[in-house]
Formats: C-alpha cells, structure tokens, sequence
C-alpha cells in the first residue's frame, strides 16, 4: 500500500483545515464581542456569520450599520467588497484540471473563503492532497463550524467580555490578515512577486488618497490585470 498517495478524504479536509479553524475562533469570538456592543442581538450576529461568512465584511457590515449607511449603500458595498469569492471556484477547478468533479460545487464552494482558497491551493500545489468534493467539504465545513461557534460564543459573552482586555480586542483585529498572509507565503512562487506587490502598491496608494473600501477594490482590480498581462507573456 502507497502511504504517500494523495489524501482525497473529508478527513484529509478536516486536518487541512485545523490552522484556519484555529485562526478563525478567535477573531468570530471578537465578531460576536462587537455585534452585541454595536447592539445587535445575539441571533442578529450569528445570522450575519451564518449568511454573510466573510470576516472582514462582517465587521464592515457593523460599521454601516452602526453608522446609519442606507441599505443599498451597504448591500452594494459588501457585495463589492467580497466579489472575488465568485473566482475562487473556478480557479481552483482551473488548477485541477478538466478531470475535477463538479456534482456538488454548489455547495461547497459556499466555503470558499480567502484562507479555504488558499490552503486548498496550498495543499494541492505540495501533492499530499488530490482535489475531491470530499475533501473541499471537509476543509469548508470546519472553517465554517469554527467561525459559527466562535461567533455564538462571543455574542453569548456579550459587548463588555473584551473591555478589560484592551491589548487582546485590538490584537485580535489582526489575526484575520496574518492568517491569509500566511496561506499566500506558502504558495507564493517568483512569478507571482509582481502581481503581489502591484496589488499591494495600488491598495495602500488609493486607500491613502480616497478610502479603504476603494483601495481594496483598485488592489484587486490591479492585480487581476497584472496577472493577465504575467500570464500573456509567459505563453508569448
């Protein structure tokens, strides 16, 4: 028997996923935190996890609510803000290849979060995982139970559990970027280096002259166009 065979279990999915699972608590723990100081209730905050499931636009969705942004200024925004997740999908299905099943990518590909994205990337580019719907389940649906309860059990501890912990409530902002940081440096290659920094120069140029919300859509803007441009002349 060939122990070093490509793992394609949900199991496989399920260890894959561990690093975010541990990552993503915490920081839905802080979610919770916030949406109930913000005044939602806890049933209100868990929905938006439970809908919504994209963390950074999560706590965007708190500061126009709380803000008193009229709903299609904050539909549209969000809506914007996490567009990219309709790519993941089929550029993971274009890294596997023609042979990649599809039965059920309605599904799982809900799970398909920046971190899920990458380290399913991450874990196919090293060869000790094969792409299977089996384990796109196993890897979406333990980031995702990680995110809920931490974000149950948040709300449950209410607005005031971080105020005496001021150093952890601002420390847990970043645990969110470090995670993903993490995931791009494990599949990060030299031909990627100018997308990456162009992505990252537009992003901190346009956030500094107009918005955040603006700069995150020039980044991503500019570096899908980067890529293209990369992959056009490597094929030439």
């Amino acid at each position: 028997m060939n122990t070093d065979a490509p793992k394609t279990s949900f199991t496989a999915g399920v260890v894959t996923a561990l690093p975010i699972a541990l990552g993503y608590f915490p920081i839905a723990f802080s979610f919770g935190v916030a949406a109930t100081r913000a005044g939602l209730s806890g049933l209100e905050a868990f929905g938006l996890s439970l809908i919504i499931y994209a963390g950074a636009a999560q706590f965007l969705a708190l500061a126009l609510i709380t803000g008193g942004a009229p709903l299609l200024v904050s539909a549209f925004t969000l809506v914007a803000m996490n567009i990219r997740h309709v790519l993941y999908g089929p550029a993971l299905i274009k890294r596997v290849g023609p042979e990649a099943r599809t039965k059920y990518a309605w599904a799982w590909a809900f799970g398909l979060t920046d971190e899920v994205f990458g380290a399913a990337l991450g874990a196919l580019a090293r060869g000790k995982v094969a792409f299977s719907e089996a384990f796109m389940f196993g890897l979406g649906l333990t980031a995702y139970a990680s995110w809920l309860s931490g974000t149950a059990l948040g709300a449950f501890a209410g607005g005031a559990a971080l105020q005496e912990y001021p150093v952890i409530d601002a420390a847990l902002g970043f645990m969110l970027p470090a995670l993903f940081l993490a995931l791009l440096l494990s599949i990060l290659s030299k031909a990627q280096l100018p997308v990456i920094a162009i992505a990252m120069a537009v992003t901190v140029a346009v956030t500094f002259a107009w918005s955040g919300t603006a700069g995150i859509l020039s980044g991503m803007v500019a570096g899908a166009l980067t890529g293209l441009l990369v992959r056009r002349g490597d094929a030439a």
